[in-house]
């Protein structure tokens, strides 16, 4: 009936494909939308719809890239109706004609994700009948066109009560869909859709039903089958689609499988579909601005209270001018409300006593600063607001708001309160496949052992730009790199890793909408209780210039609250972030020795090997130091410029004015982001649409590619206008750096006010610093092990947990000091305290029994474990973690002891005896040797008050040879062969260093920083990975105070700390 047999070369008949799925109905589509779009595009489609199943979550991807190809592209989804008992009645693709229709099919898609847990959904045919409560509007679906998708296995008479009701509620909007993938009786199948039709009166369209945008994808198609059915690819069976057919096809193939008819309705129907994403705007909540204001002339009052607050002695002139500049520039764009959003959360948080920090674009300026958003004063920072906000450019402002990281859920719970839930959502994030997860589902799916899935996943690596996973990896975990299945498991892996997986929420971006959030985008229930999140992310919003508020959570903020509210304690008053005095010279001179451990940002091995040549002495170093260790200026070459001019061993120079312009306050060197957009316009002539564009970009190369063309863009202009090849390149290359990981300006600004303030804590109150980082675990660069011993260098007497004494946070006691390592200046102004542990700190011990503890302890001492645990109400885990521990040893001695009088408490007496004591003789175990005592330390709290697990090791580890940190930092020459050992604490492998790894060993006196180069971490694979206790034989380098160890040689000797087990923070 319907030919496939080649025709007559004449002009084919135009067409457009209105079912079309990608990836992003998750584990069923093969291609990414902008894929899709491309294929339709060069296949000279008339119009491409998006349809994935009861999800907008590709739609705007694919919008950019048909606006980019000029195609005509429509939103819609595929969304199977159910009876209210749960009964499939019908398969319905609607597509949105109008603003309308798409408001209504966001709707229809939220009420029926929202009835269902996170991924699944259930629409009733009742929804769009009118029938729900609080959904009546949606009866019929207006603005939207219904396509009805038949089953293969439909009958005539169930196609055509299917097609008549949909004429009856969609009254001259209804098709049936015809989709041809030639399958087995497909004739059957398409003849039923005709008759079925014909006898309703309903036209039909013709479709592709694509899952592919070539049929090349089939491989990967068929493993996404079977990784969503959870079983091979072999045993998948009729579950795998039976060819591949559905792929974007050209249009003479179409003419010979369809009628012509059926194939020019398509065109029709798509031509009834004008809606464009371009037409959403976004509408800022009206409660924030008071009746009888509008949102400038409130922002305008709150802007100059606040700077009678934050300037007591009178406004200057300058700040004056510059406020007026910049409400004159947010009232240009219209962003008033977007402002009086962020502050009204950062008030509420203020009044509550959360500590918080804005940080971002327009974050750093002075109204901002006026509306304590920020406490960094512009005038530290002498930046421009059009640099953060430009009206030329007309980006939307970007504030993150960064709160104490175990109370952010408080700010999060009063904007769903003040808003509501119909009016608030957290940002989507497309989990995408990763290395890992990629070689897990599609190894499965193909039928490899599992144990070999998992130790390729776990040990997966390759080499930098060539090879993702390398053939010694392969050989490594006893596979045959030549085997072709094992070539496909890896090209299919590859070829997925970027697809999305499931969507979840965002850290903390939030929309807050003037309306009803779901009409602009669908909004679903979160993995997390009382947490809804829309379908898009956050490039996705940017992209729209829809505007979301970040309430993200910051552990060091709650460190730092913690540690001024001990500060506070200490003076007798309440001291803030803002009574922190500014430009402290001896705070600077710490952070030039790199003593940093445990501060913000500047804590890292690459942050500390920088400090000595850079030497921050004012605000804004700091700035550039969080900065400069960063992707962006790495690739881009730009850190040992800029340190050798700073340095005085290399002139300033600038190749133009313009360059001078964008990067003189960082002496001719640029080193962020706001600074390559600027040379982009100013160097290369970029326009301000073009800028914007090279920013989405550079946001969102890491996961979904596309910065080339910008950055052979941006080498041809700078080349043509008399730059050289290798600035150019540089420039290019940093693009790409920003591209993996950026820092702005704007951020740097923030953070650099953080890093200020928790360094001032650690150089003058250390004592205060580790109680506020202790209670605010987990979080940051070190375990509480390596914080306790830096604390303890520097003077801070630190003590052990005790039942009696501690509470569940760590707590200062009396004014005390012990003697300070000898490179540290331990001298303070105020006398500082010792560190008690809090019962917090047990591996295992739980708050809600701490508390009983502390309150039984007010009525009296305890006199024995027993009478503690009929007290406090434990159970045998709370008296095990605390003998564990050695916290009972006031009450019973040393450790073995308390375990076994622990263990002799009956702790589920019956009502009779629960008063009666246990009269039972004492037994008296040998005390433990210290170095048992250190490993049970450390199994029960992760760390140890005793010497160090090394100093009992001494004697065997120098007849090897080994010398301490200290003995290598004092006496090894440059270029000198050593050797060191170590616990592990830290392993890295930047993706700037080229494959190289870098590790950090302590020892009793202090650390070594390991380097070890590609070639020895492929060959010494197992030590490097595999080891507690490290002993490495190496060439020691030492230059302008930086010291590491370049590795020839590592020995495993975790053998010889017998039980002891310590875990690193491994990081990328």
């Amino acid at each position: 009936m319907y030919s496939i047999l080649p025709g007559e070369p004449d002009e084919p008949p135009p067409f457009a494909e209105l079912y079309c799925r990608s990836n992003f109905t998750f584990l069923t589509g093969a291609a990414q939308p902008e894929d899709l779009v491309e294929r339709a595009a060069a296949k000279l489609y008339s119009a491409l719809a998006l349809t994935d199943e009861c999800s907008v979550s590709g739609v705007v991807r694919g919008h950019l890239s048909a606006r980019e190809a000029g195609l005509h592209f429509v939103v819609g989804s595929e969304i199977q109706l159910t009876t209210s008992g749960g009964t499939p009645f019908a398969r319905i693709v609607f597509l949105a004609q109008d603003r309308l229709g798409y408001g209504n099919l966001c709707e229809l898609i939220t009420l029926a994700r929202c009835r269902a847990s996170k991924g699944s959904y259930v629409a009733h045919v009742a929804d769009v009948e009118g029938k729900t409560s609080k959904a009546t509007h949606l009866v019929g679906m207006a603005g939207c066109l219904a396509l009805v998708l038949p089953h293969r296995e439909t009958t005539v008479e169930a196609l055509f009560a299917q097609c008549m009701w949909a004429r009856t509620w969609f009254p001259e909007r209804a098709w049936v869909l015809a989709p041809r993938t030639l399958a087995i009786g497909e004739d059957l199948f398409l003849w039923t859709i005709e008759q079925a039709a014909n006898r309703s009166g309903t036209r039909v369209v013709a479709s592709c039903a694509p899952l592919m945008h070539t049929r090349l994808a089939k491989p990967i198609l068929d493993t996404l089958t079977a990784v969503r059915h959870g079983c091979t690819v072999a045993d998948a069976g009729l579950r795998r689609y039976p060819n591949g057919h559905n792929y974007i096809r050209g249009r003479a193939m179409l003419e010979r499988e369809f009628p012509e008819e059926w194939l020019r309705e398509t065109v029709a129907v798509a031509a009834r579909c004008t809606f464009s994403l371009e037409e959403l705007r976004y509408e800022y909540p009206e409660e924030i601005v008071p009746p009888g204001e509008t949102p400038a002339s409130h922002l305008r009052k709150l802007t100059y209270a606040g700077a009678e607050r934050r300037f007591p002695g009178g406004l200057p002139d300058k700040v004056r001018v510059q406020i007026e500049h910049e409400l004159g520039i947010i009232a240009q764009l219209r962003y008033e409300a977007y402002f009086l959003t962020v502050e009204d959360i950062v008030r509420f948080a203020r009044d509550a006593g959360i500590l918080c920090q804005g940080r971002g674009s327009a974050a750093n300026s002075a109204v901002c600063y006026c509306l304590f958003v920020t406490e960094v004063d512009p005038g530290r920072m002498n930046v421009l607001f059009e640099r953060f906000i430009s009206v030329e450019r007309r980006e939307p402002p970007d504030i993150d708001i960064d709160f104490e990281h175990q109370r952010r859920e408080e700010v999060m719970q009063y904007i769903y309160r003040k808003y509501g839930r119909h009016r608030a959502a957290l940002t989507g994030v497309v989990t995408s496949y990763r290395t890992k997860s990629a070689i897990r589902d599609v190894g499965k799916a193909l039928g490899f052992p599992l144990e070999v899935v998992e130790r390729l996943a776990k040990s997966a690596y390759g080499i930098e730009g060539n090879t993702w996973i390398c053939d010694a990896c392969l050989v490594e975990n006893g596979l045959d790199p030549q085997n072709t299945k094992v070539r496909k498991w890896l090209a299919i892996a590859n070829a997925i890793r970027g697809f999305p997986r499931h969507l979840s929420q965002h850290t903390g971006g939030f929309v807050i909408a003037r309306d009803k959030l779901s009409r602009l985008v669908p909004v679903e229930n979160a993995a997390m209780q009382d947490r809804t999140v829309i379908q898009w992310d956050k490039d996705d919003l940017d992209a729209l210039g829809l505007i979301k508020v970040d309430v993200l959570a910051l552990g060091m903020l709650s460190a730092i609250r913690r540690a001024l509210d001990f500060i506070g304690e200490k003076r007798g008053r309440p001291v803030g972030m803002q009574h922190v005095p500014a430009e402290c010279p001896i705070t600077y001179a710490m952070i030039q020795k790199a003593d940093t451990v445990g501060v913000f940002q500047i804590e890292s091995r690459a942050q500390m090997t920088m400090l000595p040549r850079l030497k921050p002495e004012r605000f804004y170093d700091l700035v550039v130091q969080v900065a400069i260790v960063r992707p962006g200026p790495i690739q881009g070459g730009m850190v040992h410029p800029y340190l050798r001019r700073r340095a005085g061993e290399e002139a300033i120079e600038y190749p133009s004015d313009d360059i001078k312009t964008a990067t003189q306050r960082t002496l001719g060197v640029p080193l962020f982001q706001e600074q390559v957009m600027q040379i982009a316009m100013l160097a290369a002539d970029f326009t301000a649409g073009e800028a914007d564009q090279l920013r989405r970009a550079m946001g969102a190369w890491r996961r979904k590619g596309g910065l080339e063309p910008h950055q052979q863009k941006l080498v041809k202009r700078m080349l043509a206008k008399g730059y050289t090849q290798d600035f150019a390149d540089r420039i290019a290359k940093q693009v790409e750096g920003f591209g993996s990981y950026g820092f702005p300006e704007s951020h740097a600004a923030s953070f650099g006010l953080l890093v200020y303030v928790s360094c001032w804590i650690k150089r003058h109150h250390p004592d205060a610093m580790l109680a506020g980082l202790l209670n605010s675990q987990p979080m940051g660069f070190y375990a509480p092990a390596q914080l306790v011993r830096d604390a303890r260098e520097h003077g801070v007497v630190v003590r052990p947990v005790d039942v009696t004494i501690s509470h569940w946070k760590s707590t200062l006691e009396e004014p005390v000091q012990a003697e300070a390592s000898k490179r540290w200046d331990a001298t303070f102004e105020e006398p500082i305290r010792a560190v008690r542990l809090g019962m917090g700190q047990i591996v295992g011990m739980r708050e809600a029994a701490a508390t009983r503890i502390v309150q039984a302890r007010q009525a009296g001492p305890f006199t024995s474990v027993e009478d503690l645990a009929r007290r406090a109400e434990l159970d045998a885990h709370d008296l095990r973690c605390l003998s564990g521990a050695d916290a009972l040893r006031s009450l019973a001695g040393h450790r073995p002891n308390a375990v076994w009088e622990a263990v002799g408490v009956e702790t589920k007496p019956t009502e009779l005896l629960k008063d009666a004591p246990t009269f039972e003789e004492g037994t008296e175990f040998a005390a433990p040797t210290e170095g048992a005592e250190i490993a049970d330390d450390y199994a029960s709290m992760g760390l140890t008050l005793r010497r160090h697990p090394l100093a009992l090791l001494r004697p065997k580890l120098a007849s090897m040879g080994i010398r301490t940190a200290e003995e290598l930092r004092q006496t090894a020459r440059d270029k000198e062969q050593v050797r060191a050992s170590g616990i592990v604490t830290h392993r890295q492998q930047p993706s700037t260093a080229s494959g190289v790894i870098f590790a950090t060993l302590e020892d009793e006196t202090g650390t070594v920083n390991i380097i070890v180069w590609p070639s020895v971490a492929e060959a010494q694979r197992q030590a490097l990975r595999g080891s507690t206790l490290l002993s490495v034989q190496g060439t020691w380098q030492s230059e302008k105070g930086v010291h590491s160890l370049v590795a020839q040689k590592l020995v495993n000797h975790t053998g010889l700390l017998g039980r002891l087990r310590a875990a690193s923070r491994d990081f990328r």
